[in-house]
């Protein structure tokens, strides 16, 4: 008996439903696998994380990884990627939680610092010099800096404009507050109760930059 193409499709998709009586949405199943392999990256690091390790920890075996993801690097890729948008967005709901430019710039700065104790995947892509060789990880280092820098420089604009600040280059400003914001990064990483000891040396950092050290 011949079917025509629209037929066979059909006849495929009933199959399937009868093989699979409840069907999960790829995308569902992609999600899990990410949340999976997420924390098994965070504990173990990437290089020592295995699609082997995340096919058992997901329960699935590792054919049905690769269907869904082409490497480890993608599912790596994938991960920092949502860590980076979730971080990005804490960020931004601090900054206009705020009206004061000193306010949203403490706010950005100290959500920033907890956030990369909290998603060490992404702090890995951005600092793990074994990692530099992924052309992703290149990428989003410069990109991340780039946006970091351009919502400092925003805070630093707006406090001029209303006459909070006097800077001559807020562009520069902002590049020097990123360097001395990385400063901070090995501290907080290492120390097991970093939360108070991170806004007592944000609020002397930014005592220096918005007052000084000169006697005036």
């Amino acid at each position: 008996m011949l079917y025509a193409l629209k037929d066979l499709v059909i006849l495929d998709r009933f199959i399937q439903l009868v093989d699979n009586k409840e069907m999960i949405p790829k995308d569902e199943i992609r999600e899990t696998i990410l949340a999976v392999a997420s924390e098994i990256f965070s504990r173990y690091g990437y290089q020592k994380t295995t699609m082997d390790d995340i096919a058992r920890a997901t329960g699935k075996g590792k054919s049905s990884i690769y269907y869904y993801f082409k490497n480890k690097e993608e599912i790596f890729r994938e991960v920092v990627e949502k860590e980076v948008l979730v971080l990005k967005s804490k960020i931004l709901v601090a900054i206009n939680a705020q009206t004061d430019p000193r306010e949203k710039l403490k706010a950005h700065i100290l959500v920033r610092m907890k956030g990369l104790k909290n998603f060490l995947n992404l702090y890995n892509a951005l600092k793990n010099d074994f990692l530099s060789h992924f052309e992703f990880c290149e990428q989003l280092r410069t990109r991340y800096d780039k946006e970091e820098i351009g919502i400092i420089k925003e805070i630093l604009d707006a406090g001029v404009k209303n006459g909070e600040f006097q800077i001559d280059d807020t562009s520069v400003t902002a590049m020097v507050i990123v360097t001395a914001m990385k400063g901070l990064e090995i501290p907080l990483l290492i120390e097991t109760n970093p939360d108070t000891h991170v806004e007592i040396r944000l609020d002397k950092l930014l005592d220096v930059f918005f007052y000084g050290i000169l006697i005036r």
